[in-house]
């Protein structure tokens, strides 16, 4: 059965082999480890293809992640304070009958936790990096464990018309997760390279379209570009950025959403702002930061200035409250972006698990992570 594979408890093993496990996982969620040496790939023609692998833009500015063994190191060895909490996350249950009963002419989105994100965009559901599993690691024994469940289960979710991937990452693409999905979606829309990740958990070919940044693509009405990111992909040891990683632009009606997926900060977040004129939405990374990996992923302040430079209307807070994957407290994300974002007088969105955000239509943010430990 499905859910018993998404909820799959771990069991003991050997610590020779727990240390193997961790190291392969900080190197998959961190890109600690260097790309096998073969060069052949049908992308090579991609303006982001270089020396063999898929390459951010030139950022001067990014300064470089710490050492693979340093990295390992510390995940190994290394103490950690209050990423997991012990309290439990609150979680709004979600139904079939709530879904039906939204507005079908209005664009709404439900977060699911961490990334993963269902929306309801003028009456066809999408899915945006869906992630079922207990787990987010190639092990369902081992690994990141999810601090909640989803607020509505695989097996209740409506028929979905298009789903969204960033990247690769098992945090992103969960292979469980997409073998239940693999003949109930319509459209699959991936960075360049992730077709063959989905094929090979039984998505059909023809239901796949992969983009470059700046593709474009319709489906349904609605209008999808593939934009510029900042980070890395790979799920094994020896793979690392033979996929390529994106944010994504969603057109639904008059309405913009942006997407940020995973992504350091850098100067493509203005440029990609200007190009669009701003965005009712703005879906943007805000957790597993560290000063291990500086330009990996996005502090709060980062994440408040590529807002501001996305001219975005609404910031949602996304890949937080999920998964422990760093060494900052569990409720720094949220603690900083809500500070800052007061300070700004920024409209912020850090909805409840489970809770339906109705783009354009005003809603009051409550800090539901206060009090908790």
């Amino acid at each position: 059965m499905i859910a018993a594979r998404l909820r799959s408890t771990s069991r003991p093993h050997a610590p020779s082999r727990l240390r193997a496990v961790l190291a392969f996982a900080a190197c998959a969620l961190l890109g600690a480890c260097s790309p096998s040496s073969a060069c052949e790939s049908p992308y090579a023609a991609s303006p982001q293809f270089k020396d063999c692998s898929f390459q951010n833009p030139p950022n001067p500015e990014a300064l470089p992640s710490a050492g693979s063994w340093k990295i390992w190191s510390r995940f190994l060895v290394g103490t950690k304070t209050d990423t997991v909490p012990t309290d439990p996350i609150p979680v709004q249950p979600l139904t079939p009958a709530q879904l039906e009963a939204l507005d079908p002419q209005a664009n709404h989105m439900v977060r699911l936790g961490h990334s993963s994100h269902l929306l309801k965009l003028r009456g066809k559901y999408w899915l945006i990096d869906p992630v079922f599993s207990e787990r987010a690691s190639p092990f369902q024994w081992l690994g990141p464990r999810r601090f909640h469940q989803p607020p509505i289960t695989l097996e209740q979710l409506p028929p979905i018309e298009g789903l969204i991937l960033s990247h690769d990452h098992y945090d992103h693409l969960d292979v469980a997760t997409i073998e239940y999905l693999s003949q109930r979606v319509q459209r699959y829309f991936v960075p360049l390279g992730v077709k063959a990740r989905l094929v090979e958990f039984g998505v059909p070919a023809e239901r796949v379209a992969e983009l470059d940044w700046w593709d474009k693509a319709q489906h349904d009405g609605i209008q999808l570009v593939a934009t510029p990111a900042q980070h890395f992909s790979g799920r094994t040891l020896n793979d690392r950025n033979r996929t390529l990683w994106a944010s994504w632009v969603i057109q639904s009606g008059e309405q913009r959403i942006f997407y940020s997926g995973d992504s350091g900060y850098f100067k493509g977040f203005r440029d990609i702002g200007e190009r669009f004129g701003g965005f009712d939405l703005a879906m943007i990374e805000n957790g597993a930061y560290d000063a291990y990996w500086p330009s990996v992923h996005m502090t709060p302040e980062q994440s408040v200035q590529a807002f501001e430079e996305l001219r975005g209307k609404v910031l949602y807070s996304v890949h937080n409250s999920t998964f422990d994957l760093a060494f900052h407290t569990w409720h720094d994300p949220l603690d900083r972006i809500a500070d800052l974002s007061e300070g700004k007088k920024i409209a912020l969105a850090t909805p409840v698990i489970g809770e339906v955000l109705t783009i354009g239509q005003p809603r009051t943010n409550l800090r539901w992570w206060a009090g908790l430990k």
